[in-house]
């Protein structure tokens, strides 16, 4: 069936309502708005379910929702689970509250027990919840930093960790099968209830939750010491956060923690920000604001998920603050809490250190200084839960850290999806602890590269929109794929990985061997002096993105090759 066809299925089929239909009968004759909504149904990428919120089958509404979760309730049924129940929790995005009710009742409706919070809660307390309820499977309505327009639906299993291979196949197999929507089951809350299938929950696994993250903290002497001195900006972004966190820093110690007031409350419209992405220097327009006036040592911002984490710290010499990248604020985090438990004694000694592909390279320098074992994966944290995952089966290693460049990194084995909560206040017990040796976050930074090397990564994302974008992006990734590429700017390739094809190739050589890759759709270009390039269609949003990294001799010089090979991957893609 073509677009075309499907539209008008959608336009007269009993089962759609009279606003869906309305909705439609509004775009007729703009047959690019049509084919954008129909050319496609939304699929699971590296963190699920994520469109445009509209009606259409590449659209997020009740009936993709609908089918991705009669979908997965076969799918339990199957396995024979149901009984152990689904949790299920949503943030502040439009139509998460009505999207979280609707999957509830649909596994209700199939015989599957539910446990919905009461109100948003963050993604990491859900991957928590999974394990914490020992339920077969979670679901959280998100679109985490996407722009306003967007919403998701992220499927975590039971180990607590987004469904990788094969179980989400087997589930999204199960959701093509549905080709009538009518086919979706429902039930009433009322009946879901009496039936005990429809479960509340909320302040309970708040407190085991944050009584977990409680535990973790390794310097509680020094949030004592400084606590009341310290000064903390913190921004929710209008999501999940602050839910927890205010209460959670305050909890611990720290006395001056100032929330933007803007932006402390849930809104789905994100009145203040283009894009809620803390990877974005913008979204801290009005937090650096706030910074300034209250002359804060620590900036901090959330997504509306709380998965991710922005930083940016005061540097007292200049008196400016200086932002980190997701891969900074991340191994910053790593060096102080492996260092920490080194010099206490609790440093496992199988420990394990997980990273991913596109992330810097510096990992690897602070595992083997503690010898750590570390251990690379695929982009998408869902890739480090499923080696947590193995690791407890195989009994070999035991999880130290593990984080991603994209802002996220998860600081005990307590879940298994990155946890913007635990890395405010891992980042807060940091400054803490450096601040009573007279250090700023910022010296700490200058310290760490002047002990293992100036490592500096940065990325280029290639925004092609709809159809004929998506189109786009796959010439250039086949394009790039095909071409002998032997040098990039400055640097020789050393070896070319693609993990589509499970292929490494010496550029020198010529030689070609298999060494067993997880199959992506990833290009990665080994180059010489510890630099490397990485290619990538996102799994999430319409774009091809470039990862670069590099290692300089001092940040002017890492800074300056950094943009040069930007540059040079950019003109290679495009062309």
């Amino acid at each position: 069936m073509n677009y075309l066809e499907e539209y008008e299925k959608w336009c007269n089929g009993e089962v759609f309502d009279k606003e869906t239909k309305q909705e439609l009968e509004s775009i007729r004759g703009n047959d690019k708005e049509i084919e954008d909504r129909f050319y496609q149904e939304l699929e699971f990428g590296t963190a699920g379910l994520r469109g445009v919120i509209g009606a259409g089958t590449n659209r997020m509404n009740k009936y993709t929702v609908g089918k991705a979760t009669q979908g997965l309730a076969n799918y339990i049924i199957k396995q024979g689970t149901q009984n152990k129940g689904v949790v299920i929790s949503y943030d502040s995005r439009k139509m998460s509250d009505e999207f979280s009710k609707q999957t509830a009742l649909i596994l209700n409706a199939n015989g599957i027990k539910t446990y919905i919070f009461e109100s948003l809660r963050p993604v990491p307390e859900l991957s928590f919840a999974v394990r914490e309820l020992g339920c077969t499977a979670g679901v959280m309505i998100t679109a985490s930093h996407n722009p306003p327009k967007y919403n998701g639906y992220k499927v975590y299993w039971d180990d607590g960790a987004q469904i990788v291979s094969p179980v989400d196949k087997d589930i999204i197999t199960e959701v093509r099968n549905i080709e009538d929507y009518g086919k979706i089951k429902s039930i009433s809350e009322q009946e879901a209830k009496e039936k005990g299938l429809y479960n509340v929950v909320g302040k309970e696994i708040d407190e085991k939750y944050l009584k977990i993250l409680k535990s973790l903290v390794l310097n509680p002497e020094a949030i004592k010491q400084v606590g009341k001195d310290l000064k903390i900006v913190y921004t929710p972004l209008h999501g999940t956060g602050n839910t927890l966190v205010e209460g959670l820093l305050k909890d611990l110690g720290f006395e001056n923690v100032y929330v933007v007031p803007e932006q402390a409350k849930p809104d789905g419209n994100f009145p203040t920000v283009d894009y809620p992405n803390p990877e974005d220097p913008k979204a801290f327009k009005l937090a650096l604001e706030l910074a300034k006036e209250k002359d804060a040592d620590v900036v901090l911002a959330t997504d509306p998920d709380a998965d991710r984490l922005g930083i940016f710290v005061k540097d007292t010499i200049s008196g400016e603050y200086k932002t980190y990248t997701g891969n900074m604020s991340a191994l910053l985090i790593a060096e102080y809490r492996i260092s920490q438990m080194k010099e206490k004694g609790i440093l496992p000694s199988n420990g394990m250190f997980l990273t991913t592909v596109v992330s810097s390279n510096l990992a690897y320098d602070i595992a083997n200084y503690y010898n750590l074992e570390i251990r690379e994966v695929l982009t998408g944290f869902k890739n480090i839960g499923r080696q947590m995952k193995l690791a407890d089966i195989n009994k070999d290693a035991k999880y130290v850290f593990g984080f991603e460049e994209s802002y996220g990194c998860l600081i005990g084995d307590y879940a298994r999806d990155k946890d913007g909560i635990a890395a405010v206040m891992a980042l807060a017990e940091a400054a803490a602890y450096y601040k009573t040796k007279g250090l700023t976050l910022w010296d700490q930074m200058l310290k760490i590269y002047e002990k293992y090397g100036y490592y500096k990564e940065g990325q280029v994302s290639i925004v092609l929109e709809g159809s004929e974008g998506a189109k786009m992006i796959k010439d250039m990734m086949t394009k790039t794929r095909n071409t002998d590429i032997e040098k990039i700017g400055d640097y020789k390739v050393l070896n070319f990985r693609d993990y589509e094809f499970d292929t490494v190739k010496n550029m020198q050589t010529k030689e070609v061997t298999h060494p067993g890759l997880p199959k992506s759709n990833v290009l990665y270009y080994e180059l010489e002096d510890n630099n490397w390039c990485c290619v990538r269609p996102s799994g999430t949003e319409p774009k091809i993105k470039l990862y670069c990294g590099v290692k300089g001799t001092s940040m002017e010089d890492a800074e300056e090759k950094l943009n040069k090979l930007k540059i040079e991957m950019e003109k290679i893609v495009r062309n």
